[in-house]
């Protein structure tokens, strides 16, 4: 059986590394590239994959969020999250998102095919420099620490147009909402997040890593 896989990650060079990894394999086939999280959803419900290797970080809808979606319409397909990130919280959120896999960027020429053969097995794959983190997270922290989690999804996708410079007229067009209704997610936010003022909201947005920005 031939594992069907789909790369989303908006560096082309690290997407087409990853592509080699994976067709390196006489079990593996990749059937698409996609450079976004918005676009890695859309091929997802037409591709039907296996797996999805998500880049955690990607411009108009994150990983996460694009993963929590992918999960949502596509029930079969499996999701593994590839990250710059190291510490706990964004393991968590990752794994909250529904993601069945978490591997540290720097690690992914060693574990990333061992990852997709376990995720598609129906297990879970953690780098193994997660594991006693992520339990010390969840026993004595728990969601309740982690501030994004106060939004809704929605509400996570509108903060990150916003925090990458969109409009309210564009984030309008591009997530099918009136602009009265932008506007009001963003009160919403603010006053959830008790951020008194926009640039705040901003700074907050890249600090807790929902948007890419480099």
């Amino acid at each position: 059986m031939t594992i069907r896989i789909l790369i989303a990650d908006d560096h082309a060079v690290v997407a087409e590394g990853l592509r080699y990894l994976v067709e390196a394999q006489t079990d593996m086939k990749v059937v698409a590239l996609v450079g976004d999280g918005r676009e890695a959803v859309r091929r997802a419900i037409v591709d039907s994959p296996d797996v999805v290797l998500m880049d955690i970080a990607m411009p108009v809808l994150n990983g996460n969020e694009a993963a929590r979606i992918v999960r949502q319409r596509c029930l079969q397909t499996r999701v593994i999250m590839l990250s710059a990130y190291s510490d706990s919280v964004h393991v968590y959120r990752a794994l909250q998102a529904g993601a069945a896999g978490y591997i540290a960027k720097k690690s992914v020429a060693r574990e990333l095919v061992d990852a997709i053969r376990t995720v598609h097995a129906g297990k879970y794959y953690l780098s193994g420099q997660f594991t006693d983190s992520l339990i010390d997270h969840v026993v004595h922290k728990g969601a309740s620490d982690d501030p994004l989690l106060r939004l809704s999804s929605r509400e996570r996708q509108v903060l990150q147009m916003l925090a990458e410079g969109h409009s309210v007229a564009k984030i309008s067009e591009e997530l099918s909402l009136s602009p009265k209704t932008v506007e009001t997610y963003r009160a919403r936010m603010m006053q959830k997040l008790e951020i008194g003022d926009f640039a705040s909201l901003v700074r907050f947005a890249i600090q807790q890593g929902v948007t890419p920005l480099e």
